[in-house]
């Protein structure tokens, strides 16, 4: 066969491949349900009228600030569980998580729940994995699932010593032919969730390993409350459609459900919003162009990596120009040497579109944050980059409280020190960082 011939056939191959593995969009109506069809179905045909007042009555919503009403049914559409009360610690030290979370392993007397984008071998993830598996062994129900694509470094042997313990561990990703392994293999979970006995829940930034729990700067949450409900909601949802199994039915897996609230919550006020890349629109992208087309006086973001979608940036310039006080904050250095310049390479077009970019130096920032005009903020799993608001499966917690807001707020302002702010004279992209914008997608 001619050289020529074969470089073209090669060149081809090569096209096909990274199509299957990049250039599918599954964003339709069609895809979601089939995604979420298993839980849906168990829905219907076993949970009380108390589970589905639980979750999706919009009875809260109207003690929510009138001005963001809109964005709480926004969020609730298709399915996705309504607003809710909870009592919330805002984790900023993993030392902090790490004791809590430990704490509250050793004292679970039913079950234990589990999903992460990042799951350790390090001194810290073995000695969660092995109180999993010592709580799996005295009879509690542990539900683990792992994120197999982006853990893959780590040996099976691992994850079977855990399933030999007692705890139930499903992949993320189920390769059932290998088409279908490229189709989906650059869609990730890149959510953190832990549902401690119906009753405590944890999301936010931080996975299981040294570095988020010694090293790093992230954002965390610790939810009691009703709050819980929906955040154990999303976790059953990706355990029924990664092949997981419930014995018992769905309303056992929620607390307190014959005593039906009266009176005001305790609590703030909480949306826990699951996205990914099968909704038929991007949920978290529509919520954060809300945000800055409506806010007031200011929207301040946190994201340890930027690569923006042009409507996002577009929604930020439009807030700046009517005065918005608009802010994003990113980590000086990045975790991965990828990462630096294709943040840099969005310095100019931020700073031009009327953002204040601020650069924090010191330890690996983590944090996906937002806070506005002192009510609405939002910790999660996202980063404000285009991956997460279109390939990745991610979670967010968004919450209608002034007290939370002013937290957040001041958690933002007690960065700012250790930050420069960066002036658009300076922030023009080398041609290195141009070319490598455009791996942002997927990497």
């Amino acid at each position: 066969m001619h050289p020529l011939i074969i470089i073209l056939l090669t060149l081809f191959g090569v096209a096909v491949l990274l199509w299957l593995v990049f250039g599918i969009n599954w964003r339709s109506s069609r895809n979601y349900e089939r995604k979420h069809h298993r839980l849906h179905a168990r829905m219907q045909a076993e949970a009380t009228e108390a589970l589905q007042r639980l979750l999706f009555s919009n009875s809260l919503t109207m003690r929510i600030e009138q001005r963001f009403r809109p964005l709480a049914m926004l969020l609730a559409r298709d399915g996705r569980p309504s607003v809710a009360a909870s009592e919330v610690e805002i984790i900023i030290s993993g030392r902090r998580k790490h004791d809590l979370l430990i704490g509250d392993i050793l004292n679970a007397k039913e079950s234990i729940h589990m999903e992460y984008f990042h799951f350790g071998i390090d001194k810290s993830s073995r000695r969660i994995r092995r109180l999993l598996m010592a709580k799996a062994r005295q009879g509690v129900k542990v539900r683990f699932i792992n994120e197999n694509i982006a853990n893959w470094p780590i040996p099976n042997i691992y994850f079977n010593s855990m399933r030999k313990a007692g705890v139930e561990v499903v992949n993320f990703s189920r390769s059932w032919s290998l088409l279908r392994f490229l189709m989906t293999l650059s869609y990730r979970d890149h959510r953190k969730i832990v549902v401690i006995d119906n009753r405590i829940g944890y999301t936010g930034g931080m996975n299981i390993n040294d570095h988020y729990f010694y090293q790093w700067r992230d954002t965390h949450l610790r939810l009691t409350g009703e709050a819980v409900a929906s955040l154990q909601y999303a976790f059953l949802d990706t355990w029924l459609a990664a092949g997981g199994q419930l014995n018992s039915a769905v309303n056992t897996f929620f607390f307190h459900l014959d005593k039906p609230s009266c009176g005001l919550p305790l609590g703030a006020l909480t949306q826990i919003t699951p996205d990914d890349p099968t909704s038929p629109e991007p949920v978290l992208l529509t919520a954060y162009e809300w945000i800055l087309n409506h806010a007031q006086k200011y929207v301040w973001f946190q994201s340890p990596y930027i690569a923006p979608p042009p409507s996002l940036i577009s929604a930020m310039r439009n807030a700046a120009q009517r005065g918005v006080d608009v802010r994003v904050m990113v980590p000086e250095h990045c975790d991965t040497a990828i990462m630096r310049p294709i943040n840099k390479s969005y310095y100019a077009e931020l700073t031009e579109a009327g953002v204040q970019l601020y650069v924090r130096s010191g330890e690996f920032m983590h944090s996906k944050t937002i806070v506005c005009d002192d009510y609405l903020s939002c910790v999660g799993s996202a980063n404000l980059d285009s991956r997460s608001f279109g390939i990745d499966y991610e979670i967010n917690t968004f919450f209608y409280d002034r007290a939370v807001a002013l937290r957040q707020k001041q958690i933002f302002e007690n960065d700012l020190p250790i930050c420069r702010l960066v002036i658009a004279a300076e922030a023009h992209p080398t041609p290195w960082q141009r070319l490598m914008r455009h791996l942002a997608p997927i990497v």
